[in-house]
């Protein structure tokens, strides 16, 4: 998810998820206000694709999504599903990161897959490689139901503000 637009006015608008006793900049190591995940999916691709967070912090975040509904025309999960579950995983950990009055912007995705899944539900792990004042970096990792790889991300995105 590339946090422009309605989505990222939803993102900076919403009242945080957890308390900020002490809001910091992006690498100090200060704590800060995590994104409204639910309010920000709202009537997005999110939504849409049944993805839901688990976990949430700037350096760690786990989803899920329903492979149900989100499969290409031979019946397995679409790679661009995949795609789309890492860089929301990613995106939503670069936007804890960015903090208060910053955002965070997707500026690069790949995606390598590495087996088909037909049903179930898959998990996404995101965990920060790089987190600089202007850059955030992540590899994202998502397994089916079983713990098997299905398709290794990383996902880079600016902060701004």
């Amino acid at each position: 998810m590339v946090v422009t637009g309605a989505n990222l006015s939803r993102m900076t608008d919403t009242p945080p998820a957890t308390p900020d006793p002490a809001a910091g900049r992006p690498g100090d190591g200060g704590a800060r206000s995590l994104p409204d995940w639910r309010a920000a999916a709202r009537g997005t691709l999110i939504e849409r694709m049944g993805i839901t967070i688990e976990t949430l912090s700037a350096e760690h975040v786990v989803g899920t999504m329903p492979v149900a509904g989100n499969t290409q025309p031979a019946g397995l999960l679409h790679g661009g599903a995949s795609a789309a579950l890492a860089e929301t995983l990613g995106s939503f950990a670069a936007q804890a990161h960015a903090g208060p009055g910053r955002t965070a912007v997707g500026i690069e995705l790949n995606a390598t897959h590495h087996r088909g899944v037909r049903e179930g539900v898959v998990r996404g792990e995101a965990r920060a490689v790089h987190l600089g004042r202007s850059t955030a970096s992540y590899e994202i990792v998502v397994t089916d139901e079983a713990g098997r790889r299905v398709c290794t991300s990383r996902l880079t995105c600016m902060v701004i503000g």
